[in-house]
């Protein structure tokens, strides 16, 4: 298997949920540490901080690496092009985009994916044929996205014009839902 750096993407306000989720307790533990715990297959590991940075970086184990996004109220977009340029210097073949509100997706997930990782991938899960997240991109893709991102769609519009994206049907190991709402949360 080729190497596959993770990124957790944890910057947002979470406005809709009532504060950041990253920050969200579920089971007795932060939503934050519950995605780094899916990313385990992903060395190094990067997480992308925005509201609440020092918050979120406190609970943040010495192994990972936090970066802060500056424009992070921008969208999604922005934290994805701060993590990128981060990692810019880490010698992987591919990067591994994790959410921090999807609770539910666990390291079986992220293995499968990671099981694709080379330099000119472009997969992400899918759920009933659904796709979501994680997204898996190739080293080579990068620069280009990094450049295309904006607003809140993050990769979504990049994604959308790419004839060699790879769905990987993750469904039988997750929902992939997301959380937006403290009712959406499933239960610890």
């Amino acid at each position: 298997m080729a190497d596959c750096a993770g990124l957790l993407l944890a910057a947002g306000a979470g406005r809709r949920f009532g504060g950041p989720k990253a920050l969200v307790e579920l089971g007795g533990e932060p939503l934050v540490r519950r995605a780094l715990r899916a990313l385990e297959p992903c060395s190094p590991v990067y997480v992308v901080t925005g509201a609440a940075a020092g918050e979120v970086t406190a609970l943040l184990p010495a192994t990972v690496f936090p970066v802060h996004a500056p424009e992070w109220a921008a969208g999604m977009g922005e934290s994805l092009r701060a993590g990128l340029s981060a990692l810019s210097s880490v010698e992987a073949d591919a990067v591994l985009v994790h959410l921090v509100d999807l609770p539910d997706v666990t390291d079986a997930v992220v293995r499968r994916l990671t099981a694709l990782a080379a330099p000119d991938v472009v997969a992400r899960a899918a759920y009933a044929g659904v796709p979501g997240h994680p997204v898996l991109l190739g080293r080579d893709h990068w620069p280009a996205i990094a450049s295309a991102v904006s607003g809140d769609a993050g990769a979504r519009h990049w994604l959308s014009t790419r004839d060699d994206l790879r769905l990987v049907e993750c469904g039988d190991l997750s929902g992939g839902r997301d959380v937006d709402r403290p009712e959406d949360l499933p239960p610890p």
